[in-house]
């Protein structure tokens, strides 16, 4: 399942262009939208491209270069680039319609284009993002923030906080649930057998004996101790200007990092326009692009399909390992 997310940001133009070009991907999708919309935005890029509406998810075979719709509509037009909160209800029922879909287990994986928080916020409905989102709906307990960019792989502790409330919400109790929940699904999703994760400290040097910081023989290095009496291989926590170098990365499965701009600078350097977003912690597969909405490159044949194409062939290549040999 495909959900373009914000309709005037570049997420159609995603969804129209990967299509366009023809990626051969070993997995049936559907688009869960607006076929107005996209057939509006197919005409403003000058592709040709076919919606084929399937609203009970038959999977009938459809022509190359066509797309499977699953319908969803929207309140009014869409006009790229412009936002309009009277459409945010449709957006969000979307992306309900695709996940119940893959609850119901008529599909294997989601895969999601980006959404404008902002927006939907304007039309009075609570929505923080995504991964809350799939959370509460799911019934996933702690949803974790996995990012990819080839065999990268860097989860986090903390997401979208302000850096002066991190060091506050860096707690023992919250590095041994994420930790648990990586652990997990570097097993579940990656087949894994044994994964070996290092773990970031907070301070500049891993604290430095204390000199720098005391979160890291205060929270860090006990939390770390609890893990590997559960069996659970963790290293650190280790200086983070050292731990992204090939010494550390070429024998780990998987970075720990504390908080948002530790990890992710790093990765999306290393895998610039091909990361990939996964959540952990939930009943279902869900991989998505790791940008923005782009509002100013909607509609212009301008927006770069990398991310989403990974997105597309990592929940393709999960899904198919978690179903196992045909």
């Amino acid at each position: 399942m495909v959900t373009p997310g914000e309709p005037a940001g570049i997420g159609p133009d995603l969804v129209l262009q990967w299509a366009a070009e023809g990626h051969c991907l070993n997995a049936e999708l559907a688009i869960v939208a607006d076929p107005a919309m996209l057939a509006q935005r197919a005409r403003q890029l000058g592709l040709e491209i076919s919606c084929v509406i399937d609203p009970h998810l038959t999977f009938a075979p459809i022509a190359d270069g066509a797309l499977r719709v699953l319908p969803v509509p929207l309140a009014r037009p869409v006009r790229p680039g412009v936002l309009d909160p009277d459409n945010s209800a449709g957006v969000i029922t979307a992306l309900y319609t695709a996940l119940q879909a893959c609850l119901d287990g008529r599909a294997d994986a989601l895969v999601t284009g980006p959404m404008q928080k902002s927006v939907i916020n304007d039309a009075g409905i609570p929505f923080s993002g995504h991964t809350e989102y799939l959370a509460e709906h799911s019934g996933g307990d702690l949803p974790v923030m996995l990012l990819t960019a080839g065999t990268l792989r860097v989860a986090l502790v903390t997401t979208h906080l302000p850096l002066r409330a991190v060091a506050d919400a860096i707690t023992l109790k919250r590095i041994v649930a994420t930790a648990r929940v990586l652990h997990h699904d570097l097993i579940r999703h990656f087949d894994i057998a044994a994964p070996r994760i290092l773990v970031c400290g907070l301070n500049p040097h891993a604290g430095e004996s204390g000199h720098l910081g005391h979160e890291e023989a205060a929270i860090i290095t006990p939390a770390l101790q609890q893990l590997r009496a559960e069996g659970i291989n963790v290293i650190g926590p280790l200086p983070a200007d050292t731990l992204f170098t090939p010494q550390h990365l070429d024998h780990a499965d998987a970075v720990l990092a504390m908080y948002h701009d530790q990890g992710l600078p790093t990765l999306k350097y290393a895998g610039f326009g091909e990361a990939v977003n996964v959540t952990l912690g939930l009943p279902l597969l869900r991989t998505s692009v790791d940008h923005g909405t782009a509002l100013d490159l909607a509609g212009t044949g301008r927006a770069l399909g990398g991310s989403f194409a990974a997105a597309l062939r990592l929940a393709a290549q999960l899904a198919a390992r978690r179903r196992g040999p045909a």
